[in-house]
């Protein structure tokens, strides 16, 4: 798979040896405690959004996939990810589902000749994505063409513009960016609804402490597609 250096640092981090203690450090410190976001903001989000035919893009360890409320006991879930450690960790902890896997860089066209999908979630994805916010948002266009008409696709994201960053905030965004981790300097709930309304009907975004919560419709029509 061809990826540049800064798309592979924003996922190459997640190890096997990382994922283990991922939940505790994302769940347990940085969302409630750095982005003051907590965790049940983010379950929530996924409760009023999933549907039985689910794709999860950028899948960390599926804390989130594992706790959420499926419409259905037996719902279809795809995961995808650049990381392959990731797509294993996630896949086995959420065997009971018997989730597909799929190894792609949504930052270009996304190769997948199955049924399109009810719902997308990407959670805490968009700000290890490299770029600001309208150059990065091509992956909504990736992903739309998996979207079925009037599909949604939701999630959250780290912003850094506009927000009230405390020092420990100011602190792990800083080392994050640097190291190449995070891409979020000028990320702002702004440009993230503009991009969303460029694309998409129905656009909510809600800014809980650095957090922005959106989710957002596929345009049931052809003709109010928005150009890529």
């Amino acid at each position: 798979m061809r990826t540049s250096d800064a798309v592979w640092a924003g996922a190459a981090g997640y190890t096997r040896a990382r994922l283990q203690v991922y939940d505790f450090f994302i769940y347990g410190f940085n969302s409630p405690v750095a982005w003051k976001c907590p965790g049940e903001e983010l379950l929530e989000n996924y409760n009023r959004h999933v549907s039985g035919n689910h794709l999860d893009v950028g899948v960390g360890t599926g804390y989130l996939l594992d706790r959420c409320r499926f419409p259905t006991a037996k719902p279809r879930v795809f995961l995808m990810d650049l990381n392959p450690d990731a797509l294993q960790v996630t896949a086995q902890r959420l065997h009971r589902f018997q989730p597909q896997t799929l190894r792609r860089n949504v930052l270009d066209p996304i190769r997948f000749d199955g049924e399109p999908f009810d719902s997308i979630g990407m959670n805490y994805l968009m700000h290890c994505v490299p770029g600001s916010i309208p150059e990065k948002a091509v992956m909504f266009d990736h992903l739309s063409a998996l979207l079925k008409p009037g599909g949604v696709i939701f999630g959250s994201t780290v912003l850094s513009e506009g927000v009230d960053k405390g020092i420990v905030a100011r602190a792990i965004m800083d080392r994050f960016n640097k190291k190449g981790i995070f891409s979020n300097t000028r990320d702002a709930a702004s440009d993230l609804t503009r991009a969303l309304e460029e694309r998409f009907d129905d656009v909510s975004v809600r800014v809980v402490g650095c957090v922005g919560l959106f989710s957002a419709r596929k345009r049931t029509c052809a003709g109010t597609e928005s150009p890529a």
